[in-house]
C-alpha cells in the first residue's frame, strides 16, 4: 500500500512547524529554554533570528511549517517510488 503524501507532507508540516512553535513559545516564557536549539535553527531559516520577540516565533514556525511540508513531501514521492520498484 503506498503512502499518502498528501497526508505525510501535512503531518509533517504540523509536527515540524508545532516544534519550532511550542520552543519559540516557552523560550518567550522561560528564556533559557531552547536557546541552542532556536539559534541552530536561525543559522538554517533565512528572516528567523531566535531574537525571543513573539515575531520571530512565527517566523520560525512558518519556516518550519514549509520546510516540513516540503520534507515530507519528498520523502513520501521518494518512499512511493522505491516501493514500487521492490514490488516487482
Amino acid at each position: 500500500m503506498p503512502l499518502s503524501t498528501r497526508a505525510l507532507t501535512i503531518v509533517a508540516a504540523l509536527l515540524w512547524g508545532g516544534c519550532l512553535l511550542f520552543v519559540g513559545v516557552v523560550n518567550l516564557v522561560w528564556p533559557p529554554y531552547g536557546v541552542e536549539f532556536l539559534r541552530g535553527m536561525a543559522s538554517v531559516y533565512p528572516g528567523f533570528h531566535a531574537s525571543g520577540s513573539f515575531g520571530d516565533v512565527i517566523v520560525g514556525a512558518l519556516w518550519g511549517l514549509a520546510d516540513g511540508a516540503a520534507c515530507g513531501l519528498l520523502f513520501g514521492w521518494l518512499y512511493n517510488i522505491f516501493r514500487e520498484k521492490t514490488q516487482g
